[in-house]
């Protein structure tokens, strides 16, 4: 997926495995430096497990090294608001922003009204850039989103994946996301890595538009037997 003098991360015989049952098996990927990388796969693939592994939040064997000195900024897919007693403003100051309206801004939320709005009342797609905003307070040079869209009506999903684009150029930053939307993963996106719990597919995400790709993913993968015999 990238050579080697582009590489940001890199992810070598990757495993996680919890009450002993297999999430990860033998995951093995590079990412280049200013990409975005789509993970993709069927529920239960693992995706999750992934990221969290990559945020060093789960045991795992296997190696996983980031190239360079990096700082991470993640956006989980669900996050419990509805009975957080706390505006925009007090949430985005959690991480020590200086200027709340600045960090709307790079997410495209002009409207200043909303700082005094609790998190509980936005709509999907204003809480989904009110909590990249928050992960970006802190400059990060890579970015994790848990399926940036989870909430969001169909009309509202493209402007995000569009903004996060300009973001990723802007900004100089690498993406990797989850998503189980093919037209996002094509349209938006650099690389494709596709799990269901063993590595699927790795490479260019315009290959996603075959069916015999599509298939390759979403088929049954190579080393269920060997997950299920260590299990």
């Amino acid at each position: 997926m990238a050579d080697e003098k582009d590489v940001i991360l890199k992810v070598k015989d990757l495993g996680v495995k919890l009450q002993n049952q297999i999430l990860l098996d033998n995951i093995s990927f590079n990412v280049r430096k200013g990409t975005t990388v789509a993970i993709l796969g069927p529920n239960g693939a693992g995706k999750t497990v992934l990221l969290r592994a990559l945020l060093n939040r789960l045991p795992h064997t296997g190696e996983i090294e980031w190239t360079e000195k990096v700082k991470l900024g993640y956006v989980p897919q669900y996050v419990a608001v509805s009975d957080v007693p706390m505006t925009v403003k007090e949430f985005l100051s959690i991480e020590g922003c200086t200027n709340p309206e600045t960090a709307l801004a790079q997410v495209r939320l002009t409207d200043k009204s909303l700082l005094d709005k609790r998190l509980g009342v936005l709509s999907g797609g204003q809480l989904r850039r009110v909590l990249i905003a928050w992960a970006l307070n802190d400059n990060p040079n890579v970015l994790l989103l848990d399926e940036p869209t989870t909430g969001v009506d169909m009309d509202s999903e493209e402007p995000i994946y569009l903004m996060l684009n300009d973001i990723k150029k802007n900004q100089k930053i690498t993406i990797l996301l989850i998503t189980h939307n093919i037209h996002i993963v094509e349209e938006y996106t650099d690389d494709l890595l596709a799990i269901n719990k063993c590595v699927t597919y790795c490479g260019p995400s315009a290959e996603i538009a075959k069916p015999e790709i599509q298939r390759q993913i979403y088929g049954e993968p190579m080393c269920v037997e060997t997950a299920r015999g260590e299990a």
